[in-house]
């Protein structure tokens, strides 16, 4: 525990120049704490302290999380554990945290340093399935961001569209800015309500994936475009987070994602999990350094491309991969 309360100080006043030394000392830590990363690392014949380049520490395969407990620590030293959504039958994954007060200050800092105080906002969490079901990390979240925006206008969305409708008129003109945070297909269902909406100058409607097999799949571009033309925006945010991750990325438009200094992608070859690309396409792995507590080091199934801009554009899943539940959407 002292380890992590060590780490978690470090990440406050965490800067990016420090990424490489931090990760590394993370690694070496999880590879003699964490009793499934040991093992991982064990049967591919790694000895940690041959490892002094971020590019060599080996990545542990996503789904590890549904089957074991990954974890750096003895179990009895963490609070609980956030699950992802999936369909029926689904093995679902499951990430165990140290203190829910972290995850949730943390959550926070990343977003106000992307967008300014959540007080200066109303947050409206249009979330339903989510909010039907325990353990969401994107529910805990939204709560901590609905409480510390100090609004009462501030709530959660479950089905009730004019609800919802009627709250977004009030707030029209409004001096505060309003984030509305919504599942994908719950946004697309208000989207095909039938309903007129007025165009509003203070809105940020911001997509968080989840189709969760409610509608057909759509790429992301047909996505934003049916969600423009519906809200009469010319842009169409969006968070990239998973159950396995405690760090959230956040994009402006286009699909485009600016890494949060605690995270940084690096594209693997979809054909051999142990080389990085020789292109900019490829695999996403993950290192995020607010994991500190189970395993930074994460293989993802997603498919990315990291652009000149050096910003990450999702572009779905890798073919045969066990669809994750909180990210149905196809990029």
């Amino acid at each position: 525990m002292q380890d992590f309360k060590s780490f978690s100080e470090k990440l406050k006043e965490f800067v990016p120049k420090d990424f490489e030394s931090l990760a590394l000392e993370i690694f070496k830590f999880q590879a003699i704490q964490n009793p499934i990363y040991n093992k991982y690392l064990n049967a591919l014949g790694v000895i940690p302290s041959d490892i002094n380049k971020v590019e060599n520490i080996p990545f542990l395969p996503i789904r590890f999380f549904k089957d074991h407990p990954v974890v750096s620590s003895d179990l009895d030293n963490f609070e609980a554990f956030f699950s992802s959504s999936g369909t029926t039958g689904m093995i679902t994954s499951k990430h165990y945290y140290w203190s829910e007060k972290w995850y949730l200050d943390h959550s926070l800092r990343l977003f106000e340093r992307e967008y300014g105080s959540i007080e200066d906002f109303h947050v409206l969490a249009l979330l339903p399935a989510y909010l039907e079901r325990k353990g969401s990390s994107l529910v805990a979240m939204a709560d901590h961001f609905i409480k510390k925006s100090q609004s009462v206008h501030s709530g959660f969305y479950l089905y009730n569209q004019e609800d919802l409708m009627q709250k977004l008129q009030v707030l029209r003109s409004d001096k505060r800015k309003v984030l509305l945070l919504g599942v994908t297909f719950a946004l697309l269902d208000l989207a095909d309500s039938g309903r007129d909406f007025e165009e509003m100058e203070n809105l940020i409607v911001m997509e968080t994936g989840g189709m969760k097999g409610r509608r057909k799949e759509m790429i992301r571009e047909e996505v934003h475009d049916r969600l423009k033309q519906f809200f009469r925006l010319d842009a169409i945010h969006s968070e990239y987070g998973m159950t396995e991750l405690m760090s959230q990325a956040y994009s402006k438009g286009e699909g485009k994602y600016n890494m949060p200094a605690t995270m940084r992608v690096m594209i693997r070859d979809i054909n051999d999990p142990f080389a990085w690309s020789g292109r900019s396409q490829g695999g996403i792995n993950i290192i995020d350094l607010a994991n500190f507590h189970s395993c930074a080091f994460i293989e993802t199934q997603d498919l990315g491309r990291i652009g000149k801009d050096g910003m990450l554009e999702v572009l779905g899943r890798i073919d045969n991969s066990e669809i994750r539940g909180c990210n149905l959407l196809v990029q």
